[in-house]
């Protein structure tokens, strides 16, 4: 009721209103504003597909968190613009080196329903404990669903999530791991937040060449990438080994971060898209 009794020149939605089938708040909106913009940054379009499309259609600009999605998008509206997904550098200051004596710490942070991931490189960790001493610190707020994955003989510490002290947390870690499923669609669709966080605050990462992780890596100059068993074991060992090459790996990451996914470098890109959308007429 206030939306149709309101003039709105711009109405900015964040994927969707409610996370059910309907797009009836949508068009509500649709009919209150001059523009409406539509942000998506995952694979939304699996879970109501008609849904998605009517609100793509919809949109007089869909902004898009990588390119794969903008594919996906641009059969149904071609006024799009790629903002992918950003840090305030401000928050996410560089972290300091160890000593070469503490013990290396590889780190793995995110929801408890992202545990599943770490079955991914299970083994190469259970491997790589074996021959090289690191800590396995899993940050996240419940971690018992980890129980289910095999990590034997991995030194696995929890530590749990504290959104007032997550850039602290990060800087903590010598090396950051993102792993995904490969032949699953949602996570090709990811935009990587995880791994830009790392990079972000100059912990080089080892992640699943899936999606937008293959960008976000530069050709494996701010970390590696890794998908089978023997890759993750591999990269793990190069990087656990080598503390000098993690140092290294980590200031490119953070000047990836700070050109590309920063939001000093994207904020004015959608800025002025949208002045220029709203003096459109």
């Amino acid at each position: 009721m206030r939306a149709k009794l309101s003039t709105f020149d711009l109405v900015f939605i964040d994927r969707e209103i409610f996370d059910n089938e309907s797009t009836e708040m949508e068009e509500r909106f649709r009919e209150a504003c001059g523009k409406m913009v539509i942000d998506i940054d995952d694979a939304v379009f699996l879970r109501y597909p008609e849904k998605f499309d009517h609100l793509m259609k919809m949109a007089d600009l869909v902004v898009c968190g990588n390119r794969f999605l903008m594919e996906r998008v641009h059969p149904l509206n071609s006024q799009l613009l790629h903002i992918p997904t950003c840090v305030d550098m401000e928050d996410y200051r560089q972290r300091r080196p160890k000593p070469v004596s503490d013990l290396p710490v590889v780190g793995w942070m995110g929801t408890t329903g992202n545990l599943k991931y770490l079955e991914v490189p299970a083994n190469a960790l259970r491997a790589v404990a074996a021959k090289i001493p690191y800590e396995l610190r899993v940050v996240v707020p419940d971690i018992s669903p980890l129980a289910e994955t095999n990590l034997a003989g991995v030194n696995l510490v929890h530590q749990r999530w504290d959104p007032a002290g997550e850039v602290q947390q990060l800087q903590q870690m010598d090396i950051g791991l993102m792993p995904l499923f490969a032949n699953q669609e949602w996570d090709i669709y990811k935009c990587g937040l995880k791994l830009i966080q790392y990079l972000a605050v100059g912990v080089p990462a080892i992640a699943a060449p899936v999606g937008v992780n293959s960008e976000i890596m530069e050709s494996q100059q701010n970390g590696l990438t890794a998908e089978t068993t023997d890759e993750w074991e591999a990269a793990l060992t190069k990087l656990l080994s080598n503390q000098s090459m993690r140092n290294e790996m980590g200031l490119r990451g953070r000047q990836t971060v700070q050109a590309k996914y920063s939001i000093g470098a994207n904020y004015p890109v959608l800025r002025d898209r949208l002045i220029e959308l709203v003096e459109t007429h």
